[in-house]
């Protein structure tokens, strides 16, 4: 199934931007740290969230529906939401990420915690807090978290 996923990221990705998206990422890397790469990252998804508001949404597939209409106009993928006892599990599936390279995966996810942060807040998600809570897997996914934010 890697494969699979693997092939279908590759082609969505636009061979024009490949090896300036590498290029940008290395350097980056090489002038800026990981944690300050993934602040900027965050602040860029708020950012492009920002100038891309949701509608209101009165239910968590309402909030799914609006998120993967916006992914799917930009090539981005597609979400799959599940309120969980504690939490909102967002599962981001085949966002182009890899475009900066294998290595840039450790910081590049943080555009769309930014993003999913600045839409829930806008929503009235206050006190509450988008977090990272896995890697880019084999299966091009990636797990965000909605949750409480820690006292």
């Amino acid at each position: 199934m890697a494969a699979i996923f693997d092939y279908l990221l590759d082609s969505q990705i636009s061979r024009q931007w490949r090896g300036l998206l590498a290029a940008l990422a290395d350097e980056f890397e090489a002038q800026i740290g990981r944690n300050e790469l993934r602040q900027l990252m965050h602040r860029v998804g708020s950012r492009f969230a920002e100038a891309r508001p949701l509608p209101a949404c009165d239910s968590t597939s309402a909030l799914a529906d609006a998120l993967n209409a916006l992914w799917r106009d930009t090539d981005w993928g597609f979400v799959e939401l599940s309120d969980e006892r504690d939490f909102l599990s967002i599962v981001h599936y085949c966002a182009p990420l890899p475009a900066f390279g294998e290595d840039a995966l450790a910081w590049t996810p943080a555009f769309l915690e930014g993003a999913y942060q600045q839409w829930l807040a806008a929503l009235g998600a206050q006190g509450l807090a988008i977090r990272q809570a896995s890697e880019f897997g084999d299966d091009a996914a990636i797990e965000f978290r909605l949750a409480r934010v820690a006292a």
